[in-house]
């Protein structure tokens, strides 16, 4: 693939498309500015950057990794004001970022995207549009994450319910909650932010929780300007306290991935908070999760139990039976009367990505492919897809560190494939068949040892089948040795 200067804005066809504009498009954006392939085009739904750091703006959303760290390792940011980033500030980074390295005007705001299908001829990829418009490139990277499509619970009546409600993906800011019948229902990472916020606000506040979550203490703080200027001021500080925080971080995996027997300090770290912070013994007992610790996420959060233990707030656990126009029955015959009820149930993750619009060679269906379950090489590239590259694809996700870091592995990934493809003056690449198959054996036989398969372990981590296509196994630095740079023997160039 040559690189071809000028840039995609216009209506001509890019040599590359790359889809969203968060953390993975824009990064993957900015290294094919720095390493020369200038012709591509950032494809955006929305009206504004930032991915998921724009769609969520419910009160209280931050994030649940510490601030040096999910950032990128190129565009330190010295001036972060919490420990853990408020949404509008990781929102202003992404921001600053795109224009600090010029890829604002390579993005096409309100540009869905509706399919995408191979021409083995032309050996391209016509991108279709969910407005009619159609882009052909020499490559697709998708950036779209997992975390965009919100998931709505199935319940019976859910249709019927007429006060107001909404999902915390697409929280409506226009809503007062003062002194209102208020119902969430989720307890998951989102949740445990904002329900603290509705708390403040509600007349009464009813939280149903089908499992309870794994929470520890949350060391978040207010950054000291002394310590800022520090950072800003003094070379390598700021990437010595980044190098601290990567470490710290890395060694929660040990339970994770090593053998669970080692999260026991994690898991008295966790009880010890629930019993500093709720007296009432029933409420005690009604937080503490029956599953080993890691199976699934475990949260960070200072004022999420202290928010369960005021009067006005119920934590409800017995099952939803029904939804009607004006309340929430549950599986015990009790009727709680809302006005409104806010959706904390989290994101269709492995679905969001088997039920894309993907045509490969042959007309061969994503689906198709991953008929067995959701897998791809490296978490990047699949057999019979030539040029399509996914970012944060199936079982790149984490449970203990960054995903920004997993992100720019995968984009030097991608940059060692354009190379190569250059270097030997070819026109796609893709992986073979059994490089993908004994990665993904290797992988999957991992993931069978690890927590998040324990017996009693039910997790979003998991497809229908069981099987985790989510999560790496293993240490960052394992995927970072792994899968930096592919090696030219496990694919195929044409």
């Amino acid at each position: 693939m040559s690189h071809t200067a000028g840039t995609s804005t216009g209506t001509g066809s890019p040599r590359i498309v790359i889809i969203g504009s968060g953390f993975a498009g824009l990064g993957m954006a900015i290294q094919l500015k720095r390493n020369g392939f200038d012709d591509f085009v950032i494809l955006e739904k929305s009206h504004a950057l930032g991915g998921t750091w724009h769609d969520n703006t419910y009160p209280g959303c931050a994030c649940d990794v510490p601030s040096h760290m999910y950032s990128f390792s190129f565009e330190l940011n010295p001036g972060w004001t919490r420990m853990f980033a408020p949404q509008p500030e990781i929102r202003a980074y992404l921001e600053r970022t795109a224009d600090k390295y010029r890829v604002r005007d390579h993005i096409r705001f309100g540009a869905a995207v509706d399919s995408m299908e191979y021409d083995e001829d032309r050996r391209e990829w016509k991108v279709t549009l969910a407005g009619g418009g159609v882009l052909n490139a020499k490559a697709v990277v998708s950036g779209v994450g997992a975390l965009h499509i919100p998931s709505f619970p199935d319940l019976p009546g859910i249709e019927r319910f007429q006060g107001t409600a909404f999902h915390s993906a697409e929280w409506d800011h226009s809503y007062d909650f003062a002194g209102k019948r208020v119902a969430v229902i989720g307890t998951g990472a989102s949740a445990i932010q904002f329900v603290p916020r509705l708390a403040e606000r509600a007349g009464r506040l009813v939280v149903f929780q089908r499992t309870p979550p794994w929470i520890q203490p949350k060391p978040d703080f207010e950054i000291p300007k002394a310590a800022r200027m520090l950072f800003r001021t003094v070379p390598g500080t700021a990437r010595a306290f980044r190098n601290a925080i990567y470490w710290a971080l890395e060694a929660r995996a040990l339970g994770f991935t090593v053998h669970p027997r080692l999260s026991a300090p994690q898991e008295r770290m966790a009880r010890r908070h629930i019993a500093r912070q709720i007296e009432d013994p029933e409420l005690r007992a009604k937080v503490t999760p029956d599953y080993t610790i890691g199976c699934k996420r475990v949260l960070l959060a200072n004022d999420y139990y202290p928010a369960l233990a005021q009067p006005h707030v119920e934590l409800e656990t017995a099952g939803i039976a029904e939804v009607r126009e004006r309340s929430i029955v549950t599986s015990d015959g009790r009727e709680h009367e809302v006005d409104a009820i806010v959706y904390g149930t989290g994101f269709k993750v492995v679905d969001a990505m088997s039920e894309w619009h993907i045509v490969g060679r042959d007309g061969v269906k994503i689906q198709e492919a991953w008929a067995k379950g959701v897998e791809a090489h490296h978490g990047t590239t699949l057999p019979g897809f030539p040029n399509l590259f996914l970012m944060l694809g199936p079982n790149t996700g984490l449970g203990h560190n960054s995903v920004v870091f997993m992100i720019e592995v995968q984009i030097q990934h991608v940059l060692s494939l354009l190379r190569l493809m250059r270097e030997r003056g070819a026109q796609s690449v893709e992986p073979r068949p059994e490089a993908m198959r004994a990665y993904n054996d290797r992988l999957q036989r991992r993931l069978r040892r690890a927590v998040w398969n324990e017996g009693g372990c039910d997790s979003w981590y998991l497809d229908d089948q069981g099987v985790n296509r989510t999560l790496w196994p293993g240490f960052t630095f394992e995927f970072w040795a792994r899968s930096r740079k592919a090696r030219p023997e496990e694919y195929v160039l044409s």
